[in-house]
């Protein structure tokens, strides 16, 4: 039998359907165009995902190209964030381009534009600019400087350039249509002024393009054959059409831009605006800060390439915003980390067990298998001793019948090892339990083959060797927003569902097989969650963060 292709989303369609009419499969050719001026986020993921997705089931080229034309906002810290990001997902890109590239190119080209009379340099400031231009239901008119001769138009545009012009007091504007329904197309803004250091062309430059105007003619000069973008930039390709009509001679490719819907993630943002000002105001410690959207904060939480490429592919390309439940991303790095994530034994909430029975100085090496969804995994040696931790709230002096874990006069098996009975226990005067007392049958130990080991009880507790043990310090975090969405209320701003929970730090003990994990290494804490290694790990403190628990936790919740 055959095996049955996957359909095909509407963007494939587009391709299918050029490559049947207006381009060759050796002209695809894609891009992943970000901005350095923040670190990427899960929307961002997508569109990764997306474009070089494309360029693998194509066998095509995509570049990399670095949106470089705000120094105020831009560093090179962010250039090399992102390379990093897209490397960590496992992409490779074809060539590493950078919008100030072209800046030369850009400039020639906005002085054709001059000498054709179809852009003008306009003198007024950016409230007059904005209230000349109209509004959606009122058509723009003319301002004092939109006929200005070509010659005066060169020669602001000159001073513009070499930096003679104040900063402001001059922009360049393309001259289309006052008239035009489209609000872009009402003599956009090509060109300003901004006295600032670039990351890559220093001083060179004190005219910088914007977004428009680069954005088509980079991807025309790259000849770019497909441009996607979100849906918020379905108005503006009208105006990235009328810039390259302006160009575009025919004798080489031109881009075709088209738009795919946002899929924004409930309980978070995926607003650099927004996700800077939780930096800036110390609400997370960092960009890459666990309970960040970030692919960097995603990194470091845990989360693999194959968990976000997963969780991409689950959700789709649209052609309508939508919002994403959180739980499907998490479902994702479950899944993944399911398969992939050895097992070992912690205890984060931990009350001291003394098996009266077992001998005094006495330690056993029992067998314990890494990881049973991987025949591959292996297994490793867990110490086994007289005196335990496991979690509190794994006994209860009394308990009812739906009560599997240890409870006074009954038995529960410890993972791997023996079967144990909790005789008694000690208090302290608050009446909190300090230690719990109990016997231990010698002939159950798991795996040995006796009668007495294949005897069944309800209850399995992991547990540590309190004299093996190894303290660790334990993230615990959630979800950084208590509303599904934190930024469309418009009585109450995002930061007011701040979740306060968001993070707790404990410590914890567990098994020595943690001493041999690496930085961003994961493991599952059995019956406990996905927990990896922070990089602020030292020889002196072992630090994990949680990656996400057995099972939703806010499931129930939203019943």
């Amino acid at each position: 039998m055959s095996e049955e292709k996957e359909p095909l989303n509407f963007i494939e369609q587009i391709i299918e359907e050029d490559l049947k009419t207006t381009h060759s499969k050796q002209a695809l050719c894609f891009r992943f165009p970000p901005e350095p001026n923040g670190y990427l986020h899960i929307g961002h993921a997508s569109s990764i995902c997306l474009n070089f997705g494309l360029g693998l089931k194509y066998n095509a080229p995509v570049n990399l190209r670095f949106d470089d034309t705000n120094p105020a906002k831009e560093e090179q810290r962010f250039v090399d964030a992102i390379k990093k990001d897209v490397q960590w997902l496992g992409y490779s890109w074809a060539k590493e381009c950078y919008a100030s590239d072209y800046f030369e190119q850009l400039y020639s080209w906005a002085l054709l534009l001059i000498n054709q009379g179809k852009a003008y340099v306009d003198s007024q400031s950016s409230e007059d600019i904005a209230s000349q231009k109209g509004t959606p239901t009122q058509p723009g008119v003319a301002g004092p400087y939109r006929d200005r001769p070509v010659e005066e138009n060169l020669a602001l545009f000159e001073q513009m350039k070499t930096g003679e012009a104040p900063q402001g007091a001059h922009v360049l504007r393309a001259k289309i249509d006052l008239q035009s329904t489209n609000m872009l197309m009402r003599d956009p803004v090509i060109y300003r002024t901004l006295h600032k250091s670039h990351h890559r062309t220093g001083t060179d430059w004190k005219i910088f393009p914007m977004y428009d105007w680069t954005h088509g003619e980079s991807d025309y000069i790259e000849q770019i054959s497909h441009s996607f973008c979100t849906l918020e930039f379905l108005p503006h390709r009208e105006l990235y059409d009328w810039f390259l009509d302006q160009l575009v001679d025919g004798s080489k490719l031109r881009p075709k831009q088209r738009e795919f819907a946002r899929r924004n993630l409930s309980h978070t943002l995926v607003s650099k605006r927004k996700l800077a000002r939780l930096v800036q105001e110390g609400v997370v410690d960092s960009w890459d800060d666990p309970r960040m959207p970030t692919i960097s904060g995603l990194r470091r939480r845990g989360y693999t390439p194959d968990a976000i490429k997963n969780f991409a592919k689950g959700i789709g390309v649209g052609k309508r915003d939508n919002l994403i439940d959180v739980s499907r991303l998490e479902f994702s790095v479950r899944e993944d980390l399911n398969k992939k994530a050895n097992r070992v034994m912690a205890v984060l909430d931990p009350v001291k067990v003394t098996i009266t029975n077992y001998p005094e100085d006495q330690t056993e090496w029992l067998e314990a298998e890494n990881n049973q969804e991987d025949i591959d995994a292996g297994s490793r040696k867990v110490p086994f001793s007289k005196t335990l931790y496991i979690e509190r709230e794994d006994f209860r002096e009394e308990a009812n019948k739906k009560f599997f874990r240890l409870k006074l006069g009954k038995e529960v098996r410890l993972k791997n090892a023996y079967i144990i009975k909790a005789e008694s226990c000690d208090k302290d005067y608050e009446g909190n339990i300090t230690e719990i007392h109990c016997t231990y049958d010698p002939k159950s130990k798991s795996g040995s083959g006796t009668q007495e080991s294949l005897r069944k009880v309800k209850g399995t507790l992991h547990w540590v060797a309190v004299d093996k043990a190894i303290k660790v310090e334990v993230r615990l975090y959630d979800r950084l927003f208590t509303d599904p969405s934190p930024d469309t209320h418009k009585d109450k701003g995002f930061m007011e569902f701040i979740n306060p929970d968001s993070l707790k730090v404990i410590t914890g003990y567990g098994e020595q097989s943690l001493k041999d994990l690496k930085i961003e290494d994961t493991v599952q804490f059995q019956r406990l969650g996905y927990f990896t290694v922070d990089p602020e790990t030292t020889q002196e403190k072992m630090v994990f963060n949680r990656t996400v628990g057995l099972r939703d936790s806010w499931a129930k919740l939203a019943e």
